[in-house]
């Protein structure tokens, strides 16, 4: 029997997977959906998917639901159990809003319906929020029972999370986390692609990306953020003005999608290639792109006159990267930066597109004929690379995004090796730029969401933030006199650029004492009735949360960044300092088994409590890393771990002694 749908939204949470099934949903071609994934399961293992998807639902429900799941298995890959999405609309609502015993798992509830808005999700329906299969669950039975837990929760309880499933709450205390999330996190020797694809196809783990399944991220605004200062950087290390110079990437996805908008706040012409139309209109709606372009040799004639006039201006060509990168070449339109941040994590099921095939031939070929489909992408990617290596003999500065573009460019054959076969002969724009510049000295993607939703709360603690970074940088020592300027710019800015999108939430790169002086004057404000509840969090992608060779520590050179030490003890130690939630997972970014990254999530209230465990844990957060990266023999690091140690007596790192290279 079904049921007509009259509960109010509290009702709703605290029912979890109802009694009674609802309707089914009808299939709607509007949303933006993921790409069908490959059939890979044996019979036997189909049966088995189907059996994990029943064991949510009661015995009587089994011959109902049974028929559809299989469905849905054979015609997209997965089993997302669309009937069980909510009627309700999906938003951060106001902390308020949201049923429970406790603030805390309000809080991430909140997170949660933010990572799912609309405006914010790449593929809301399929639980996906960026990067093509980056997961907050596997599907709607998760989603509705970890809701109703967080519902139940009190101050006692830590409800364990298991790749998207909620395993239960258990008993704990309350300055344990509220939330324990991992993700991916399989036997090593099984975290290649199909491995992935097979498990995930059953049901029993998923790819959480970094901050999509642990409910952390915050819309395109922290990609702009770390973009705008990557492009401002790396203008700085060619010596160029931004003004009138070309920026060339491609991707405008969840995260991609931002590097237009990062282009028009560092001052240059950025053209980014999309082969998705939808996605393609839905940034140019999003005030995240100025133009779209749907014809290279449109695209030429226009990019000229950018060039000619000096224009502040992003366009995004609807079409293959390849022909951008091609044409320019043979055109002699000089590219001064060149990047690109594609899904490369995840190749084979719809992160890169192969050149001279539609994107709806493409997608039926991923589907029905995997092996072709792969071949093709590999085709492209040495093609790609071809055409790069002809700008960067004519001056071109390429970076690798992180995306694993110049790995699985390596893996195609292409020519991206440097003379000596082991390293590439492009950087990574940590190895290059953000590492040294950023994550050495302890500066990364501190960001924070006003629980209440009010707007005037979010410009209340921009201004906080702008005042207490004013104070520091009058004292800053030389080193981070830079990076201090350049997050007070951005947060004077931040209400301009209208970087909003689903929770009234902020980013800026700040160190461990600028993340502790902010924190500490939010809660302040908090406890002094000016502001709401504050929820603290951090990208994955920073100083010490991330075990990446190819991105986050490829600026390690001390033979330890295949090392995955740092994140865990990073997870561990937020845990047991004050984090309201914990995250680890296998992937992300760069894609699964190639790294793994953790993150935090913490709600200040205004109490001496939170006053107590944001001193604590921001602290280590981000000191952890910095020690790592000293004992790695890292300049910037050794300066900085030298001077937390001056702040804080009790702490006690071990300094590497450097050995003279004439010695060697």
């Amino acid at each position: 029997m079904q049921a007509i749908q009259t509960k109010s939204f509290k009702e709703q949470i605290t029912e979890g997977i109802p009694n009674e099934l609802p309707s089914p949903k009808p299939y709607e071609i509007d949303i933006n959906h993921a790409p069908k994934r490959k059939e890979i399961l044996s019979e036997e293992e189909k049966k088995l998917a189907l059996r994990n998807a029943l064991r949510y639902f009661e015995p009587n429900q089994h011959a109902t639901l049974l028929p559809e799941f299989k469905e849905e298995l054979e015609k997209y890959g997965r089993i997302y159990m669309y009937r069980l999405r909510p009627d309700y609309r999906m938003y951060a609502r106001p902390i308020s809003e949201y049923p429970g015993k406790s603030e805390q798992a309000k809080a991430i509830m909140l997170m949660i319906q933010n990572n799912l808005d609309y405006a914010v999700a790449q593929h809301p329906h399929e639980l996906i929020t960026y990067g093509g299969n980056g997961a907050v669950f596997q599907n709607w039975a998760q989603y509705r029972l970890t809701m109703k837990y967080l519902s139940e929760m009190t101050d006692e309880q830590t409800l364990v999370m298991y790749s998207g499933h909620p395993m239960g709450l258990f008993p704990s205390h309350k300055d344990a986390p509220r939330v324990v999330v991992t993700n991916g996190m399989v036997i090593p020797n099984y975290s290649k692609p199909d491995d992935w694809e097979k498990m995930n196809a059953l049901g029993v783990s998923q790819y959480g990306q970094m901050t999509a399944g642990s409910y952390m991220y915050i819309g395109p605004q922290g990609i702009v953020h770390g973009t705008t200062i990557t492009v401002l950087n790396g203008f700085r290390k060619i010596k160029k003005n931004p003004e009138g110079s070309i920026f060339v990437t491609s991707g405008l996805g969840g995260m991609s999608g931002a590097q237009p908008k990062a282009g028009n706040i560092a001052g240059c012409i950025t053209i980014c290639a999309e082969v998705n139309p939808k996605i393609t209109h839905i940034r140019h709606s999003q005030g995240w792109i100025n133009e779209v372009i749907e014809n290279v040799d449109d695209l030429v004639i226009r990019v000229q006159k950018a060039q000619a006039e000096k224009e502040v201006v992003s366009i995004a060509y609807l079409g293959n990267i390849v022909d951008v990168w091609e044409r320019f070449d043979s055109e002699n339109i000089h590219i001064d930066l060149g990047s690109d941040q594609t899904s490369l994590h995840n190749p084979w099921a719809g992160g890169y597109y192969p050149v001279g095939i539609s994107f709806e031939e493409s997608n039926e070929l991923m589907a029905n004929n995997p092996e072709l489909f792969k071949t093709k992408v590999k085709e492209t990617l040495v093609r790609h690379a071809a055409a790069i290596n002809k700008h960067t003999a004519k001056g071109t500065y390429f970076f690798d995004y992180g995306n694993a573009f110049l790995l699985e460019a390596s893996r195609a054959g292409a020519d991206v090796m440097a003379e000596d076969g082991i390293r590439f002969k492009y950087p990574s724009y940590v190895q290059d730029i953000m590492g040294p510049m950023c994550f050495d000295y302890g500066f990364g993607p501190f960001r924070w969401v006003c629980a209440s939703g009010k707007p005037e709360d979010l410009a209340k603690t921009d201004q906080i933030a702008c005042d207490v970074l004013e104070e520091m940088a009058k004292t800053a020592p030389i080193e981070i006199q830079q990076q201090m300027q350049d997050n007070i710019k951005w947060i004077k800015e931040a209400q301009k650029n209208k970087l909003v999108v689903g929770s009234q939430a902020r980013i800026l790169y700040a160190d461990a004492e600028g993340r502790m002086k902010i924190a500490e004057a939010f809660n302040k404000a908090i406890a002094e009735n000016e502001i709401g509840y504050v929820i603290l969090g951090r990208d994955h992608h920073d100083v010490s949360g991330t075990d990446s060779p190819y991105r986050e520590t490829s600026n390690i050179y001390d033979g330890s960044s295949f090392t995955a030490d740092m994140a865990i003890h990073n997870v561990i130690g937020d845990s047991f300092r004050g984090a309201t939630w914990v995250s680890i997972h296998n992937g992300g970014g760069v894609g699964w088994g190639e790294v793994i990254n953790g993150g935090f999530g913490m709600v200040l209230d205004g109490t001496e409590d939170s006053d107590r465990r944001l001193k604590s844990m921001l602290f280590w957060d981000v000191n952890n890393g910095i020690a790592r990266r000293n004992w790695a023999r890292n300049e910037g690091a050794i300066f900085a771990i030298k001077r937390a140690m001056e702040t804080q007596p009790l702490l006690k790192v071990t300094i590497p002694n450097l050995v003279d290279d004439d010695l060697l």
